[in-house]
């Protein structure tokens, strides 16, 4: 499987993360962690209202599940696969698992930090970095968020 290829599949598993996340009235988004052999390690979807937990984003739990997978905080050489733009918790969590790559679907012109709003991933003045891949099923997971809120209007 090319590195392409396995992006798009994982972001199919998070945009089914991210269906499941809206049936549970949570804010669709879905996130897994891939180790460097491209398995997936930790899988997580939005979990705020179901938690009472304000740092319940996607990322986070499926971080804190790949750190508990392999018994290590320290997630360099995995990849991030997520359906929307981290926001700037999630990708200072992100820098400091030293995850090596993310990969997102929708952009956040709102709130995003890698690469909309702010570019916070990819800060030189900070001693980590990641690879950014932004756009991977981008029609598809701005649709499952825009669904989201029109129903909520």
């Amino acid at each position: 499987m090319t590195p392409d290829e396995r992006d798009d599949a994982a972001m199919r598993r998070a945009l089914a993360l991210g269906a499941e996340a809206a049936d549970a009235s949570e804010v669709p988004v879905g996130a897994i962690v891939l180790d460097a052999a491209g398995a997936v390690i930790g899988e997580g979807r939005n979990r705020r209202e179901l938690d009472h937990d304000p740092s319940a984003h996607a990322e986070v739990v499926a971080m804190r599940e790949a750190a508990r997978a392999i018994g290590s905080w320290n997630l360099e050489g995995c990849t991030l696969v997520v359906t929307l733009e981290p926001c700037l918790m999630c990708a200072g969590t992100l820098l400091q698992a030293r995850i090596s790559r993310v990969v997102f679907g929708a952009w956040d012109e709102k709130a995003g930090a890698a690469g909309s709003m702010y570019d916070v991933v990819r800060d030189r003045r900070l001693p980590y970095r990641a690879e950014v891949v932004g756009g991977v099923r981008e029609a598809e997971a701005r649709a499952q968020l825009r669904a989201f809120f029109e129903a909520r209007r």
